[in-house]
C-alpha cells in the first residue's frame, strides 16, 4: 500500500461555487462580468502607465506589475470556473492541476513580496523625499522585481513536494488547485500537510507582511513628525491605497494557509480563496484609480475628456 503515489489519481473533481442548478446562471454571469472588468481595469492601468511619461516612476512601475499579476490570477482561475459552471464535466487532469497550483504559488509569492517592496518605495518617498529618485533608481527597482521573480524557484519546490505525496483516495477539490486544498486529499497524515501549509504561509505571507508592518511603523513615525496637519494628511493619503490592497490580499491568504486543517471549513475556504484570488484583483484597479489623482488625470487626458479642463 505504501507504493501508491500520485498516479493513483488521474484527475480531480471541482465542487465549485454553485449550490444548485438555479444559481448556476447567476454565478456564471457574475463571474463572467467580474472577469471582463478585471481584465479591463488592470489592463487599462497597465496601458496608462506605459503611455504617460509622468507615470514612469517607481511607484507606478510597481503598480503596473501588480496589475499584470492580477491579470494572471484572473486568467488562471476564472475561465476554469466559467467552464465548469457551463458544462456538466467538472474535472481537471492531474497535470493541469499541478500547473494551476504552480501558477498560483508563483503569482502569490511574487505579489506578497511585491507588496513589501511597494512599502519600501513609500518609505523612501515619505522619509527621504529629496533623495527619492536617487535611491529608487531604475537599476534598484529592476533588482527588486528580479528578487520577486525568484518565486518561480520556491513555488517549484512546494509544488514538487505536494505532488510527491500519495493521492489514492478522495479526489474532490473544494475550489481551486491550491496547496492547502490539494494537500487535504493526500493519503498522508495531517502531521505532514499542516507544517507544509504553515511554512508556506510563513515564507509567502507572514515574512513579507511583517516587513511591510515594520516599514509602515517607521512611515507613521515620520508622518507624525510633520508639523502641519495638511502635510500629515498628504503623506498619509499616499499610503492608503497600498495599505488597503495589502490588507485585502494578505489577511484572507494568511488565514487560508496558516490555520490547521482541523479548523478549516469548506464554505469559508471557498469565500477566502475567491476573495484573495478574484475579488482583490477586481478591487485593486478601482482603489488605485479612485484614490489616485495622477491615474485619473492620465485617463482623462488619454480619453480626451480632460482637454476642456486643461
Amino acid at each position: 500500500m505504501q507504493e501508491l503515489n500520485q498516479s493513483s489519481v488521474t484527475e480531480f473533481i471541482f465542487l465549485g461555487f454553485s449550490l444548485s442548478p438555479r444559481t448556476t446562471p447567476l454565478l456564471f454571469s457574475a463571474f463572467l462580468i467580474t472577469c471582463v472588468l478585471i481584465i479591463l481595469g488592470n489592463g487599462l492601468i497597465t496601458i496608462l502607465i506605459c503611455l504617460d511619461l509622468h507615470l514612469h516612476t517607481p511607484m507606478y512601475f510597481f503598480i503596473g506589475i501588480l496589475s499584470v499579476l492580477d491579470l494572471g490570477y484572473t486568467t488562471a482561475t476564472v475561465p476554469q470556473m466559467l467552464a465548469h459552471l457551463a458544462s456538466q464535466k467538472k474535472t481537471i487532469s492531474f497535470a493541469r492541476c499541478v500547473a494551476q497550483m504552480y501558477i498560483f504559488l508563483v503569482l502569490g509569492i511574487t505579489e506578497s513580496w511585491l507588496f513589501a517592496i511597494m512599502s519600501i518605495d513609500r518609505y523612501v518617498a515619505i522619509c527621504h523625499p529629496l533623495r527619492y529618485k536617487v535611491i529608487m533608481s531604475p537599476w534598484l527597482c529592476g533588482i527588486m522585481v528580479i528578487f520577486c521573480g525568484l518565486s518561480v524557484i520556491s513555488a517549484l519546490v512546494y509544488t514538487v513536494f505536494a505532488m510527491r505525496l500519495p493521492y489514492c483516495g478522495p479526489n474532490k477539490i473544494n475550489h481551486f488547485c491550491e496547496v492547502p486544498a490539494v494537500l487535504k486529499l493526500a493519503c498522508a497524515d495531517t502531521l505532514v500537510s499542516d507544517p507544509v501549509d504553515f511554512i508556506l504561509g510563513f515564507s509567502v505571507i507572514l515574512v513579507p507582511l511583517s516587513l511591510t508592518l515594520v516599514i509602515y511603523v517607521n512611515i507613521f513615525i515620520a508622518i507624525f513628525r510633520i508639523c502641519s496637519a495638511q502635510g500629515q494628511l498628504k503623506a498619509f493619503s499616499t499610503c492608503v491605497s497600498h495599505i488597503t490592497v495589502v490588507t485585502m490580499f494578505c489577511v484572507p491568504a494568511m488565514v487560508m494557509y496558516m490555520r490547521p486543517s482541523s479548523m478549516a471549513s469548506p464554505k469559508e475556504d471557498k469565500k477566502l480563496a475567491l476573495f484573495y484570488n478574484v475579488i482583490s484583483a477586481f478591487l485593486n484597479p478601482i482603489i488605485y484609480s479612485l484614490w489616485n489623482k495622477d491615474v485619473k488625470r492620465v485617463f482623462l487626458k488619454v480619453t480626451g475628456w480632460g482637454r476642456a479642463s486643461e
